[in-house]
């Protein structure tokens, strides 16, 4: 019988923010909404109502009042939110001021830094004037190449207090993956670390960073960290701007001033992965991301501040902008940077215990590795505080959810969350109030109407298709840089189904009101004209001790399409012909006939993006001899070369 894995007590549901929340728009609009379902269908039905009672709910203020909240244009995305208000983001991070820890930085090698709220405050208001000296101010780009640190945030912070716009990427990065994104930005400062440290090495950024600033004209001053690499000194760095170290750059002290900006203000310039042409330069608001993200954390997170709050990201994927925003709450946040599995498997669940973690974010693949490595944390630590782990980069398979409810908690959320770069926040995400199903994503997010629409634009139940937002959003971007009249834009977004959001994903949804997410559009499989979800292949995959993670392409044969998997084996392990058939079982006899692959090719690795998704584009375009665009954007692009000319894919 199918069963939830996890159902809210009456008593932990009452107490959760969510629920308040449905309470307090009751009360304001004399409504009876009586659950979830009835509260996202008030959010979608009365947008400008939902969005206003956020910003009270969570205490948002503007300096300058909003002439309406929705100001809406013919179709989307001419839409504006909230049209006159202004206000500061990094205001709302940094309203709290006393001694609670509002971040703990983690180092692979151990090492372990705090702030306080007062103190990040007063690192923030230092920076500031110095950066304020240096020339900065509203519309000037700050970038950073820089790892997962609490200089990363402060700077950051101190940015967008001036009303400047920051954006980031993280020292895996490749050179030219660097160039490709902040070229186009053309920032007036760099924050850079000297190195970073990985799975027990200190890598010297050395000479990358001399490299990525030749191809930087517009850069006016340099600001070196001297992370994993101390004796970093100014004459390293040959730049036509001034370098200054960190620690000579800026004293800490006094009380931050924030910039007044308005709502739709860039905040970020996040980017597409750059995999298929050079990355878009997507440009978040301030406004429209601050209400978002204390939507998302506050009510689908559930996160107070009493709250310690972990995510395993870089600075150079979005789940970085999305922790930090933890701070509006005023939670505490754990950053950490390295190897997740330096020195061993358990490196993060003992980071659990030994912070206090409540809620713990990471990836589907790192949960499929701990499972696949025997890891039993529930048997091996206390996690007496986790009270949700929550999981995105990749569709969680059924047996991962299993996998945490048998082997590492019982009493939790799991929460596996999707919506990407795009949005810098979810269409689909968790909830403290519902529970838990086999591999669905709890619920659409408040205030997003999303639907599964088919190819004729209407929208199906259990049935797969498109994932689509049918009405505007408030963190739907400000636009592209670069774009001024939105051709880029609209073209990225909106041509599948005219004035409507098409995410690129490949999605169900299901009786409970969740979401299935089966890969994304671009890269599902057609054999015979029948579409496949990679995330259905690889679900079954996974079940099979031998196979360590798999990736799957469609091959261009025989006026047809053939499925073809690749797996990358336990170390020993041969790919001989009756480990091919029991793949082949598995598949076939868990999805249907279609999805069984025509081969099965073992591989030392496979190839992913710096924020650790699988590239099945890249892959299909080298099987078929086609090039790769910006490899630098891949965290190991010479697996690559894994795929070419396979002498198993010639018959």
């Amino acid at each position: 019988m199918n069963a939830p894995l996890w159902t809210p007590s009456a008593e932990r549901l009452a107490a959760t923010r969510l629920d308040a929340f449905r309470h307090f728009v009751n009360q304001r609009h004399a409504l009876q909404l009586a659950d979830y379902p009835a509260l996202h269908a008030w959010s979608v039905a009365e947008r400008e109502a939902f969005w206003q009672a956020i910003v009270d709910f969570f205490d948002v203020r503007f300096s300058a009042p909003a002439e309406r909240v929705l100001r809406e244009g013919p179709a989307m995305p001419d839409a504006q939110w909230f049209p006159g208000a202004r206000l500061n983001f990094a205001e709302h991070l940094l309203r709290r001021r006393d001694d609670h820890p509002a971040l703990l930085a983690i180092g692979e090698d151990g090492s372990r830094e705090q702030l306080s709220y007062a103190e990040l405050a007063g690192h923030v208001a230092g920076l500031q004037r110095s950066l304020r000296e240096a020339g900065v101010g509203i519309g000037d780009r700050v970038a950073a190449f820089m790892p997962n640190t609490w200089q990363t945030l402060v700077g950051m912070l101190a940015t967008s207090s001036l009303g400047a716009t920051w954006s980031s990427c993280s020292p895996d990065f490749g050179t030219q993956g660097v160039i490709d994104r902040f070229g186009q930005i053309e920032p007036k400062v760099l924050i850079a670390a000297a190195g970073y440290r990985y799975a027990g090495k200190n890598l010297d950024l050395t000479g990358k960073l001399n490299e990525i600033l030749e191809r930087l004209p517009s850069l006016q001053q340099l600001i070196v960290v001297p992370y994993a690499r101390a004796e970093a000194k100014p004459g390293d760095y040959q730049s036509g701007a001034r370098v200054t170290l960190w620690q000579d750059f800026y004293q800490p002290g006094g009380e931050p001033q924030f910039t007044q900006v308005p709502f739709d203000h860039p905040l970020y310039i996040l980017y597409s992965s750059g995999t298929t042409g050079v990355p878009k330069c997507i440009v978040h608001g301030a406004g429209g991301t601050l209400l978002q993200h204390v939507k998302e954390l506050g009510l689908h997170t559930d996160l107070s501040a009493d709250d310690t709050l972990f995510y395993y990201t870089t600075c150079g994927w979005m789940m970085w902008n999305w922790l930090v925003s933890g701070l509006a709450l005023g939670a505490t946040l754990v950053l950490f940077d390295g190897s997740p599995f330096h020195p061993g498997a358990e490196r993060l669940i003992d980071l659990i215990d030994a912070e206090r973690i409540s809620i713990f974010g990471t990836s589907a693949k790192f949960i499929a590795a701990l499972e696949k490595a025997g890891i039993k944390p529930r048997e091996s630590h206390k996690l007496e505080r986790l009270k949700a782990i929550l999981s995105t980069g990749s569709p969680l398979a059924h047996e991962s959810f299993e996998y945490v409810y048998r082997d590492i908690k019982a009493d939790l959320c799991l929460s596996s969350i999707s919506g990407g770069t795009d949005i810098v926040s979810c269409f689909a995400l968790g909830n403290p109030t519902l529970p838990v199903w086999r591999g669905e994503l709890q619920c659409k997010g408040l205030g997003m109407d999303v639907q599964v629409w088919n190819d004729d634009g209407r929208a199906v139940h259990g049935e797969k298709g498109e994932l689509v937002c049918a009405r505007h959003f408030t963190s739907m971007p400000v636009g592209f840089w670069n774009d001024p009249d939105g051709e880029k834009f609209r073209a990225a977004y909106f041509e599948t189904f005219p004035g409507v959001w098409a995410h690129g994903d490949y999605a169900e949804e299901t009786n409970h009101g969740g979401l299935v997410i089966h890969g994304r559009s671009d890269a599902v499989l057609n054999p015979g004209g029948v579409r496949i979800g990679t995330a259905e292949i690889y679900r079954q995959v996974e079940k099979i001790d031998a196979v360590l993670e798999s990736i799957a392409i469609g091959q261009q044969w025989q006026d047809d399409v053939r499925v073809v998997l690749f797996v990358r084996l336990r170390e020993g392990v041969v790919l001989d012909d009756a480990l091919q058939a029991r793949i082949r079982q598995v598949i076939r006899d868990n999805t249907t006939p279609r999805h069984v692959p025509a081969r099965i090719v073992a591989v030392a690795d496979i190839p992913r993006t710096i924020s650790g998704k699988i590239v099945e584009l890249a892959v299909r375009n080298v099987v078929h001899g086609k090039p790769v665009k910006n490899t630098d954007a891949l965290a190991n692009p010479q697996a690559l070369e894994l795929y070419r000319d396979l002498p198993e894919l010639q018959a």
